[in-house]
């Protein structure tokens, strides 16, 4: 696995391009800090898209059922594993970690064959 630290200029158009390539995808959202301990947000739902808005300073993980928002991001990195992003870590101004990990999802075959 490499992890790479993107620049802040990178932010928006890393992230629509994850957007578009990540078709079929579920993620998990765990958050991570000293005073909250580890918790999962989200766990294993399918990916609607991951944007960065720079007016708002404000990254937002559309998920199945969740929008989950992160306010006045620090730092953003990149987990690429065999050619694939497997994870986002977003680090927001109070120091708080937000990983977004990333999985295909299971298709199933049509019903009736």
């Amino acid at each position: 696995m490499t992890t790479r630290k993107l620049e802040k200029t990178e932010w928006r158009s890393f992230l629509d391009r994850v957007s578009k390539l990540l078709d079929a995808k579920e993620a998990e959202i765990e958050v991570t800090s000293l005073r909250l301990g580890d918790q999962v947000q989200a766990e294993w739902l399918p990916l609607i898209g991951i944007t960065y808005d720079s007016g708002d300073d404000l990254v937002e993980v559309a998920l199945e059922g969740l929008d989950h928002m992160i306010r006045r991001p620090r730092d953003i990195y990149v987990e690429i594993g065999a050619g694939t992003l497997a994870s986002i870590e977003i680090i927001d101004a109070g120091g708080i970690k937000q990983i977004v990990k990333f999985r295909d999802q299971l298709l199933l075959p049509p019903q009736g064959r």
